[in-house]
This record gives C-alpha cells, sequence and structure tokens, in this order.
C-alpha cells in the first residue's frame, strides 16, 4: 500500500486500522476520513527534526489552506505547532478552536484593510507581506491602534521547483512576493526599516507545492540567506527570521517516491549552516510551513459506487456518488491519485475504467485508467487515498450537493465527527 496507515483484511479495506466499508455503512458516503493519529505523528516528526537540526527557537507551521476546520486547529495547538493563515475566514475558524494568534502568521498576496484590521484586531502574531502596498497597509492600521505590528516580507527567490505550473509559486515572475532578481526586493526592505509602527522581523519565500526535487529548499534557502547578508551589508539589516515555506510531495501513487522529513530537513540544514558560516552569517530561526505533508496520507475519502458504463472498443465509465466538488483536483491539475474497491479488495482487478463524479461536467473525474474488480458494480465502496490536502479545503456546491462530512480515526477503533455533512437546508442558508 501507499502508505502504513491502509491495510486489507478478509478482502476489506482498512484505513487507520478500522473498517472502511462499515464506517460508509454508518456515516454515508460521500465521507472524508482522517487519521488523527497520522496528523500528529507527522507533526511531531516536523517538530523533532527542527529541534535536532536547527535548534528549540525554530518552528514548523501548519499550512492552514491544506485542510482548515475547527478540531485541526484544536491538534496544532495540542501538538504545539504555529500554523499560516491565508484569509480572515481562516483566522475566524482558529479563533472558534480557541488558538492563540500570536501563533500565527497571515499570508495572501491581497489582503484587504479590512482583513489587516481584523487580523490585527484578533492578536496576529506575524504578516506575511507580500508587497509595499500591504506593508503601507499594516501600518496604516497600526499607527491607527498605536501599536508595534511583527511583519516578515514574502520574497521571490527565482527558484524553478518543476513542479505543476499552477502551484509553482517561486520564479521571479509569480504573482506572489517581491522578487529578489529585479531589486524590488531591496526596495521593500528599506521601505519597511523607515516605517514607525511595524517591526521587521525577517524573510520568507515559498517556492511551490508537491516538491520531491533532491536540492529545491535547499537552492532557495542558500538565495535567500546570500540576500539577507547582501542587506546586512548594505543596509546594516540582519534578518531574524528565515521562513522557507512549504512544499514537500506526498505518495499519491506507488510511483511517488517517499521522502522521510528528518533526512530533508537535516540536508536543508547542512546546506544552512554551511553558507552562513561562509556569509558569516548567525543562523537565522529557521521556520517552515508543512501543510500537504502533515495531512495528505492521513486522509481518504469514500464514496459508494453506481452506475457502470461499458463503451465496448473505447472506454468503461464507473460513476461515484461524489466527484468535482469534494474533490476538484484531477480537473485542475490532472492530479494522480490511488483508487481501491474496499468491500472486494481480493479480488483481480482487471477491469480497467475512469472513476467519475455525478455531476453534468465532462470534466467531472477523479481518476483515469484504474483497475478495478470486473464485477465493481452499484453499491460497492470505492476508496480515494491520500486526500487529506486540498480536498474537503477546495469542496464546493457545484450542482447544488451538499459538502460530506468529516470523520476523525484515533486509535485504531475510535472514530468521532468532526465536520456534519451538508443538508439541503445548509444549500439555501442565506438564500433570500
Amino acid at each position: 500500500m501507499i502508505c502504513d496507515n491502509i491495510t486489507s483484511k478478509d478482502g476489506i479495506l482498512y484505513f487507520a486500522g478500522q473498517n472502511t466499508v462499515e464506517l460508509a455503512k454508518k456515516y454515508g458516503t460521500p465521507l472524508y476520513l482522517m487519521d488523527e493519529d497520522k496528523i500528529r505523528e507527522k507533526c511531531r516528526s516536523y517538530k523533532k527534526a527542527f529541534e535536532k537540526h536547527f535548534g528549540p527557537e525554530a518552528q514548523p507551521l501548519y499550512a492552514s489552506k491544506a485542510n482548515c476546520f475547527k478540531r485541526i486547529y484544536e491538534i496544532m495547538a495540542e501538538e504545539n505547532m504555529g500554523i499560516d493563515v491565508v484569509s480572515s475566514g481562516e483566522i475566524y475558524v482558529a479563533l472558534k478552536a480557541g488558538f492563540d494568534l500570536s501563533h500565527a502568521y497571515f499570508h495572501s498576496n491581497n489582503k484587504t484593510d479590512e482583513d489587516i484590521a481584523y487580523a490585527i484586531e484578533n492578536g496576529i502574531g506575524y504578516f506575511v507581506a507580500d508587497n509595499v502596498e500591504e506593508v503601507k497597509a499594516v501600518e496604516a492600521e497600526a499607527a491607527k491602534r498605536g501599536i508595534k505590528q511583527k511583519l516578515i516580507l514574502r520574497l521571490t527567490p527565482g527558484i524553478d521547483p518543476h513542479t505543476y505550473e499552477a502551484i509553482a509559486t517561486g520564479k521571479v515572475d509569480s504573482k506572489f512576493g517581491t522578487p529578489i532578481e529585479t531589486g524590488q526586493a531591496d526596495e521593500i526592505v528599506e521601505f519597511t526599516l523607515k516605517q514607525e509602527h511595524v517591526i521587521l522581523d525577517g524573510f520568507h519565500c515559498h517556492v511551490g507545492s508537491q516538491v520531491f526535487g533532491e536540492d529545491i529548499f535547499e537552492r532557495a534557502a542558500e538565495v535567500m540567506l546570500e540576500f539577507t547578508a547582501h542587506m546586512r551589508d548594505k543596509v546594516g539589516y540582519t534578518a531574524r527570521v528565515l521562513d522557507l515555506g512549504g512544499g514537500y510531495g506526498v505518495r499519491y501513487t506507488e510511483n511517488d517516491p517517499y521522502l522521510d522529513i528528518e533526512t530533508k530537513v537535516g540536508q536543508v540544514a547542512e546546506v544552512i549552516k554551511a553558507t552562513c558560516q561562509r556569509l558569516n552569517l548567525e543562523v537565522p530561526e529557521i521556520h517552515m510551513e508543512p501543510g500537504r505533508s502533515i495531512v495528505a496520507d492521513a486522509g481518504m475519502t469514500l464514496y459508494t459506487a453506481g452506475t457502470v458504463k461499458i463503451i465496448p472498443g473505447y472506454k468503461n465509465y464507473v460513476s461515484i456518488d461524489g466527484g468535482m466538488p469534494d474533490n476538484p483536483r484531477f480537473a485542475l491539475y490532472g492530479s494522480d491519485y490511488t483508487c481501491l474497491p474496499a468491500n472486494k479488495m481480493d479480488e483481480k482487478r482487471d477491469f480497467e475504467c475512469s472513476i467519475v463524479g455525478r455531476c453534468c461536467e465532462s470534466g467531472d473525474i477523479i481518476q483515469e485508467h484504474v483497475m478495478m474488480p470486473s464485477s465493481i458494480g452499484r453499491y460497492d465502496t470505492v476508496a480515494v487515498c491520500t486526500t487529506g490536502a486540498y480536498n474537503y479545503s477546495m469542496a464546493s456546491n457545484y450542482n447544488k450537493l451538499p459538502r460530506p462530512a468529516v470523520v476523525m480515526l484515533k486509535g485504531g477503533n475510535e472514530n468521532y465527527l468532526v465536520v456534519k455533512r451538508e443538508t439541503f437546508e445548509d444549500l439555501i442558508r442565506h438564500d433570500l
């Protein structure tokens, strides 16, 4: 199996030690499952690796956009993780979960004045400022309140991570951040240092998502540290914090490589320490922002199969009771997934098909070229693995389909509801 929390027994798929067919019967489908033990294990792996290689002040920050609901923030607080947030909505959910926002970092390339005011009023720890306009807006809101607001600057190091074009964010012409190569990074640092009501605490970059390249983070760190030394020499400012963003890849299929977090963090640390020595810099407080790599393989989605359509000599389809509203990633990126016949794991998989959704949309596809048993049919349970990231958080009500429930699994036998299934009434709750 692609992950150690997926097994089969007596022809039934088990996830986090629990019978997926029984879970589908208990809670209905479509259904998001989340493995709480796996989430905590990943958090602890990052915390341990950071302390070992960067010291106790280093911080892994959970990237909320990967999957955001109250229970996630409660777990992050319990695991002493920081978080990054990208909207006032994520801030609101974190607040409702009781998360201490002094450990939160507010991203986004276009924060409104209302976003900035809301974040400051609720005690946001840091803004990750994307551009000069944002620095000006934060300065103005902080000045109104007579406070000094901490921020770090998001810079663009010019690194191509060789990932999906839509999720590559480190290149010079990205919509995110201020580029180093054009000289604009120098300008925004100098401008920020002149502001009376903001405290510039460091620099941030993010090169992209689903990164497997061996030296992507190492190259980004080297560019950022060289820029840090450059600003020290030019204006006498040395960044206290260096945030390298997130983006480590996860296994969606057997063809994807396995990344060991401790090893990868150690490799980045070696380059950072060597570069700092070369540049005569103290090693800054290092942050990274794992999201997908914490929750992706902690998730699975269960569906019930419906229509099976065979077009001899052309193509076969297995339709499910969900689709692109609960998982738009194939439609957006052509993302790969592993799909399994949850109640027929022992049967030979000799039927090639496309797993497709129920929407009136030709692009409503979960995965092409899937091998299923030839007996696959109505009422069978279909599982899609590694759906803990960017599934629930990107879900919609397209075709007026209610969003699925989210169930947390724990300890091999405990399961509990963390997000209720939407009802038809929810679909018109804001209609007048």
